[in-house]
């Protein structure tokens, strides 16, 4: 109850104003700073203790109250300067799958000359990573949002908070930095079996398993031609591999969004495209891949899995069937 009251009192008095640039210095006017709850136990036994001594007239009681009120203002300092004056620069986010994490790099940079410590980043205030950083060094702390859907994530509002060195103080800094996150359709599981590929002489058949000049090897796949299999290699280090040949291929495989059952709704029907997708890539196919609306042509190779899930990801049914 408390710590919903708490949020939503910051999120009314620090409304966001959009993102900022890539590189961000935590300036004075960037940094606030407020009493924890053990703050304000913390004063309330100061105070208490204060009027006892003032009742009793113990000198005593006086120095030791001053004393303890002396480390309070200290430790507001530190906790302080503890976040003042870092940089904090974006990373990039790898794509991922939905129902996956998504993780964010934020590179935080400390010119300073002492070091930096237990420095926290979150982003719904319940769950937060944590780093120490040097002196005259950067460190990366990387932070997981989970990615529920497909499309573009984007973390939102993050928050720098540190409560160093005594827990007393919450000082903290909001950083809205320019990021995103590419998330790909769920692969479904099981998945159908790939369509059969279809013979070619056109532009796109000359990519992939040709049959004219020897390439390389690769790991064996299952539906591999025994006339392909590298039987000396396999006899010396008793792993099946497969030969991989350049020039014309002897059929193209096309990914059709309208080979799929009709009654797939549009993110059954992707989630089953993104499972053919990674299973032509593992079997090294080329292949190309056919949306309403959008063609990804023929590739092999990681840059054609990419563009085909990124594809995927940002596929728009409004905007294809207008």
């Amino acid at each position: 109850m408390y710590a919903a009251l708490k949020n939503r009192l910051y999120d009314w008095l620090f409304q966001p104003r959009g993102s900022d640039s890539s590189v961000i210095v935590l300036g004075q006017r960037r940094v606030y700073i407020l009493p924890t709850q053990q703050g304000f136990i913390f004063a309330l036994v100061l105070m208490t203790m204060i009027i006892g001594s003032i009742n009793y007239t113990l000198g005593l009681g006086f120095i030791l109250a001053f004393l303890l009120a002396a480390l309070g203002v200290n430790a507001m300092i530190y906790t302080f300067r503890n976040l003042a004056h870092l940089k904090v620069t974006r990373g990039r986010a790898q794509p991922v799958f939905a129902g996956s994490s998504a993780f964010f790099s934020v590179h935080i940079e400390n010119g300073g000359g002492s070091g930096r410590h237990a420095i926290g980043l979150t982003q719904d205030r319940k769950q937060a990573i944590f780093v120490d950083v040097p002196a005259h060094a950067a460190t990366p702390a990387l932070l997981g949002i989970p990615a529920p859907r497909r499309g573009i994530l984007r973390p939102g509002r993050l928050t720098l908070f540190t409560r160093y060195p005594l827990g007393l103080y919450y000082a903290w800094a909001y950083l809205e930095l320019d990021m995103q996150c590419i998330v790909y359709p769920h692969p479904a599981t099981p998945g159908m079996p790939l369509p059969a590929a279809a013979t070619s002489s056109g532009a796109g058949a000359e990519r992939g398993s040709g049959q004219e000049d020897f390439s390389g090897l690769r790991q064996y796949h299952a539906g591999d031609s025994p006339r392909h299999i590298a039987w000396k290699a396999a006899a010396r280090d008793q792993v099946l591999l497969t030969k991989q040949f350049s020039g014309r291929a002897e059929s193209e495989l096309w990914l059709d969004w309208a080979q799929l059952p009709q009654q797939f709704d549009t993110e059954e029907r992707l989630s089953h495209l993104a499972r053919w997708v990674l299973d032509a890539h593992a079997a090294g196919l080329a292949y190309g891949l056919r949306l309403p609306g959008e063609t990804v042509d023929m590739g092999t190779g990681e840059t054609q899995r990419e563009r085909c899930l990124e594809a995927l990801a940002l596929f728009d049914p409004v905007k294809s069937n207008g």
